[in-house]
């Protein structure tokens, strides 16, 4: 910018605009600025990172895999027979074993892939 221009902003009326935009940019640059200071003041009072010889290793016989198989839930119980109904307190966590078919089931050919919307699915 150049002396004219100075001379131009300060005579008009918009020189109150420009000052407020320099101290808005101002505090947006304080405060990015102080938001800086505490990040870096609270990672120093963090714990030191592990060093090489602290990180987890593998085990000796290598990489664990998953194993897959089917489950089947644990029979709710008939209640009809005592003639009171299951209370809430008187549930467990919902459990499960290993179930004794552990073939995988598979979508017959034929079979509707639509989930009840209505649509023709597999024809």
């Amino acid at each position: 910018m150049n002396t004219a221009t100075y001379v131009l902003l300060a005579a008009s009326q918009h020189i109150w605009n420009v000052t407020a935009a320099f101290i808005g940019g101002l505090v947006v640059a304080g405060a990015l600025i102080w938001a800086v200071r505490v990040g870096m003041r609270y990672m120093d009072q963090e714990e030191p990172r592990p060093t090489s010889e602290e990180q987890t290793r593998l085990p000796d016989g290598g990489a664990v895999h998953e194993m897959r198989e089917m489950r089947e839930p644990d029979e709710m119980p008939d209640m009809s027979k005592s003639g009171s109904r299951l209370m809430p307190y008187e549930l467990h966590h919902a459990a499960s074993r290993t179930g004794k078919d552990q073939n995988r089931k598979r979508w017959l050919p034929g079979s509707s892939g639509s989930f009840g919307s209505g649509g023709p699915g597999h024809v």
